[in-house]
């Protein structure tokens, strides 16, 4: 007996691990929730109809007022260099687009014999700041992939349906693929914009 329950108790801790990292997949039109396996757990995959889009709202520190969110969001994606497209204050939007070089290699640091996967992603970040909180939603994903007749266009939507409503191993472990790189890229950045906001990096560190 000593020993099933022993079974048991390492049958669930080994469920427990698997579940970790696995994407939160909302269905918009109130259907039952789906997961996928990903390295980027913090992310929210929402799909609406045939849109497919990222989207999640952090809460800052009490004493971060919006006015202060909107400055320190302005200052990091000035220095990631992305498009400004709508910015204001009084009603606490931004609105920026990017075009990113990403590789779904996982180890990759620019060397010629290292495996090189490419592709383009270009999306929009849109954050709506309100009650000392902003949204961030990621949307208009475009994946672009090199092909032998020039670059291949896939929208979010697409990566995810090859991902996951395909009858193709190689297909769905392609998409997947794509997807987990992309997403990897994204937790970085959401990441970053936190920490930049609550200005907990270390470069804004009071230790000397």
């Amino acid at each position: 007996m000593k020993l099933f329950f022993i079974s048991l108790t390492l049958i669930f801790a080994t469920l427990l691990a698997c579940a970790h990292g696995t994407l939160r997949i909302h269905q918009a039109d109130g259907a039952a929730n789906k997961k996928i396996a990903t390295n980027a757990d913090s992310l929210q995959l929402m799909i609406d109809s045939t849109n497919a889009y990222y989207q999640k709202v952090v809460k800052v520190d009490s004493n971060i007022m919006e006015s202060m969110i909107y400055e320190r969001a302005l200052q990091f994606f000035a220095a990631k260099n992305f498009q400004q497209n709508y910015g204001d204050e009084q009603e606490g939007k931004l609105i920026y687009t990017t075009t990113q070089d990403l590789n779904t290699s996982r180890i990759y640091i620019g060397d010629d014999m290292d495996p090189v996967d490419p592709f383009t992603a270009q999306f929009s970040i849109t954050l709506d700041l309100k009650n000392r909180r902003y949204r961030y939603t990621i949307s208009n994903v475009v994946i672009y992939r090199p092909a032998e007749d020039g670059n291949r266009r896939l929208t979010l939507y697409d990566i995810y349906e090859k991902a996951t409503n395909t009858d193709s191993k190689r297909i769905a472990k392609d998409a997947k693929k794509v997807q987990v790189a992309f997403e990897k890229y994204i937790s970085a950045l959401i990441t970053e914009l936190y920490r930049d906001i609550e200005q907990k990096s270390a470069i804004h560190s009071p230790k000397f």
